[in-house]
């Protein structure tokens, strides 16, 4: 990913980039920040970053996973792109650089569960949530998350799912939609212990195109043996982009929503006064960026500190003033 820098309020406003405003794209002739990368994943079998989830038991630890068609599987790596690897696995050398995992080091494997199409993963105390929402042709029968306990990544290779959640919508009623295409995901995040998906959307037969809308979800059961039909909580109309990631700050006070094509910005949405249309009742600012390629992945540092990555394996940084 790269890097962006540290950037204060006010210098962001004078690029326009940055401003409290009900949420609605920004009007700007600026194409937004462009970004550099502090660091770059170079272990070869991670080779499409789709979501990105930080440790709250270990530090400077951070769970990501490959898209569809890999493995079952996670890698914990840091912010400087190196793979944590167990001490019981050989390595080439004793340093910490990313190198220094072996090249066909495999991760740490998940029992129970399939890799269908991957596209984010959630963290909430020593929980982790991997969304098997991936939906580019609307025509999936089979959504699911996945959800384990949070594997000691100094000491594990091979895990397993604790349960594996079906999902859909209550509002899909064919696969696919002959209308619009609004039921792919790539955006899982955890507010107040509930897990919520954020939709991609694009014309019907036209898996190519962006629709810059969005739609929020809430899960409000965890059944195992039947479909839990997810919960519509709020819609946005025009994001400039398609959602690829979303994530939750530390003290839940903030909402950050990647965006990818046609314009490539972060969305921050504040909590709002009461319950959870954080899309229509929180007050939002959004961040234009350029040069970010194909970013997937987002996740917060700490309470004003972002981490993206892109498909790329890039690793970019965002300071944000709230």
């Amino acid at each position: 990913m790269r890097r962006v820098g540290w950037y204060l309020i006010g210098f962001a406003i004078a690029l326009g980039v940055f401003g409290w405003f009900l949420p609605t794209p920004a009007k700007s002739a600026q194409n937004g920040i462009p970004l550099q990368p502090v660091a770059t994943v170079a272990h070869p079998p991670i080779d499409e970053m789709s979501g990105i989830a930080r440790s709250r038991t270990y530090p400077d630890v951070y769970w990501v996973h490959n898209d569809s068609g890999d493995r079952a599987r996670l890698f914990a790596i840091r912010q400087n792109g190196a793979v944590i690897v167990p001490p019981f696995v050989s390595r080439r050398d004793s340093s910490n650089r990313p190198e220094s995992a072996p090249p066909d080091f495999e991760g740490v494997q998940i029992e129970g569960a399939t890799n269908i199409d991957w596209e984010d993963i959630a963290i909430d105390g020593d929980t982790l949530y991997i969304a098997d929402t991936g939906n580019n042709f609307n025509a999936r029968r089979d959504l699911a998350i996945y959800v384990l306990k949070e594997p000691n990544p100094r000491e594990t290779v091979r895990t397993h799912v604790l349960k594996r959640i079906p999902v859909a919508y209550p509002d899909q009623k064919a696969f696919p939609p002959e209308d619009a295409w609004r039921y792919d995901c790539e955006a899982l995040f955890v507010f107040q212990g509930k897990l919520y998906l954020l939709t991609k959307h694009r014309p019907a037969r036209q898996p190519d195109t962006p629709d810059p809308s969005t739609t929020l979800y809430r899960l409000d059961s965890e059944a195992t043996d039947r479909i839990n039909t997810l919960t519509k909580v709020d819609e946005h109309p025009n994001l400039g982009g398609w959602v690829t990631a979303a994530a939750m700050s530390p003290d839940e006070q903030v909402l950050a929503v990647l965006c990818q094509a046609p314009q490539q910005s972060v969305w921050l949405f504040q909590r709002p006064p009461q319950g959870d249309r954080f899309l229509s009742e929180g007050k939002a600012t959004q961040i234009r960026f350029t040069n970010g390629k194909q970013c997937e992945a987002i996740e917060w540092v700490d309470n004003e500190t972002l981490i993206i990555t892109n498909e790329q394996r890039e690793i970019f940084v965002i300071k944000v003033s709230r």
